[in-house]
């Protein structure tokens, strides 16, 4: 029966879609502080699981690949979104973060066993011209809408989790409560790049406390053991495709929420992007070919 994990898999995406406007109401905290204390959160969800059936962790044995996979993937994506989001306008940088469904097909298909059509480059190269087009354009009419870092940030989260997904597909027998332990180092990790690198920032009103703790409950917690579990006993193919609709909810959200301004530019890079990733889909869209595996650390 795969259509409750399908289901828990796709609340991932929804979770997801909200990341880039909960960061942007959670205040100026920065990034490592503001990772440390949303992964924390994230832990406790799975410890609180673990806790009632202690022999759940014996997760926790695995070789030192899957915990250097998790944490570059968990620790490394949200280390670079926040700075994004602190560093951009929250629209743009959100739609170039999201580039990584088209980047998990199209990395798919230079994997051995695979083919590389000309779907693959036209979506590929529609998504680079919607970023381009945020680029040139910026938040304010121009490029100086954001700063260069936060564009830089928001391609390398791209990067950084189609790359953690795809290669993630090597441990699909590593058991879902091994992620609990990714957030508690990655909280670890933030903790101590904070207190050397950063000024210690607290929100200041009580809705961005609750942003804080919604990133760490949902997108940045709760997320992760949903999608985990969704990819590993749902369908695959299902939430491979919804997955490319995370750039338009995330950005229709932050339009809705005030955090961003609707304009014919923006509605262009959107469709530039997320119509990128429905042509690289082509094959997985007409189920010709399942997606073998998007996130299974």
């Amino acid at each position: 029966m795969q259509n409750l994990p399908t289901l828990v898999g796709f609340s991932a995406i929804l979770m997801w879609s909200a990341l880039a406007l909960l960061t942007a109401a959670s205040g100026t905290m920065p990034p490592f502080q503001l990772s440390a204390i949303c992964f924390l959160v994230g832990s406790m969800i799975g410890l609180g699981a673990m806790l009632r059936d202690p022999r759940r962790f014996s997760a926790f044995r695995q070789p030192a690949k899957v915990w250097a996979l998790g944490l570059f993937g968990l620790f490394g994506y949200h280390f670079l979104y926040f700075t994004a989001l602190r560093n951009a306008p929250a629209v743009e940088a959100g739609l170039i973060a999201y580039l990584w469904p088209l980047l998990i097909v199209v990395g798919s298909a230079l994997l051995p066993g695979e083919r590389l059509g000309w779907h693959h480059v036209v979506g590929a190269l529609m998504g680079l011209a919607g970023t381009a087009l945020i680029l040139v354009r910026g938040a304010e009419g121009g490029f100086g809408g954001g700063s260069l870092i936060g564009y830089v940030a928001a391609g390398l989260c791209a990067l950084t989790w189609s790359g953690y997904s795809l290669m993630s597909r090597r441990f699909g027998a590593t058991p879902t409560d091994v992620i609990a332990g990714f957030c508690i180092i990655s909280a670890v990790l933030s903790l101590v790049c904070h207190l050397f690198l950063e000024t210690t920032v607290w929100p200041e009103t009580m809705s961005q406390w609750l942003a804080v703790i919604g990133l760490g409950l949902g997108p940045v917690g709760l997320a992760f053991y949903a999608w985990d579990y969704g990819v590993k006993k749902g369908d695959i193919q299902v939430l491979g495709v919804g997955s490319y609709t995370a750039p338009l909810l995330s950005t229709l959200i932050l339009i809705l929420f005030g955090h961003g301004k609707a304009s014919i530019g923006i509605a262009v890079a959107c469709l530039l992007i997320t119509g990128g990733a429905f042509l690289a889909a082509k094959d997985l869209l007409r189920g010709r070919k399942p997606m073998k595996g998007k996130l299974s650390a």
